[in-house]
């Protein structure tokens, strides 16, 4: 007799994060120590973070949109915002450490920011052959609004758990961080 598994949506017949579909001899993942109802409740965790990826992916895609911008424009924006808040600079080579690209490349995403009138270059005061970059208030306004209510429902569903159930989601969340596998030489 087979027991119903837990569907990642209303009609599907099964899910493909539970390893007893996906992998029933645990060559894989090892789940012969786990009974029905945790295997159960593992595959409703897996899925519930799928939903959470699908969901941010699309509010992640709906502020680019609107912002009509891409995934590493966003990320500047975010930085050079975040720097201007903690009244610190953002210089182009700040930039380039942060997103993990060359200067040559934030040098392109700089241009490309300041013609859609998203960001100012301003001479740095400190050292001549840098510049410093603010984000113009169009921009911070619009970011504001897009991404910063986002943010502010995550921080709410946070904030309403216990601290106890906080540090259970931070050693769940390092420890799925650790599953990344090393680079590859």
């Amino acid at each position: 007799m087979t027991t119903k598994r837990p569907s990642p949506e209303p009609g599907e017949p099964f899910s493909l994060l539970d390893p007893r579909v996906m992998d029933p001899e645990g060559e894989i993942v090892s789940h012969e120590s786990l009974d029905e109802a945790d295997l159960d409740q593992v595959v409703r965790v897996m899925e519930a973070l799928r939903r959470w990826r699908a969901t941010e992916r699309r509010m992640s895609e709906a502020s680019r949109r609107y912002m009509k911008l891409g995934e590493t424009d966003m990320r500047a924006l975010r930085y050079i915002i975040a720097a201007q808040r903690n009244a610190q600079l953002a210089t182009p080579s700040d930039l380039a450490r942060h997103l993990g690209v060359s200067t040559a490349s934030v040098t392109k995403l700089l241009d490309r920011l300041a013609a859609q009138d998203h960001i100012r270059r301003l001479p740095h005061p400190a050292d001549r052959r840098s510049t410093a970059i603010e984000v113009t208030e169009e921009t911070h306004r619009t970011a504001r609004e897009s991404i910063g209510r986002s943010h502010a429902g995550r921080f709410h569903a946070a904030a309403d758990l216990t601290a106890e159930e906080r540090e259970v989601v931070i050693r769940f969340l390092d420890a799925l961080s650790a599953t990344e596998p090393p680079p590859q030489p």
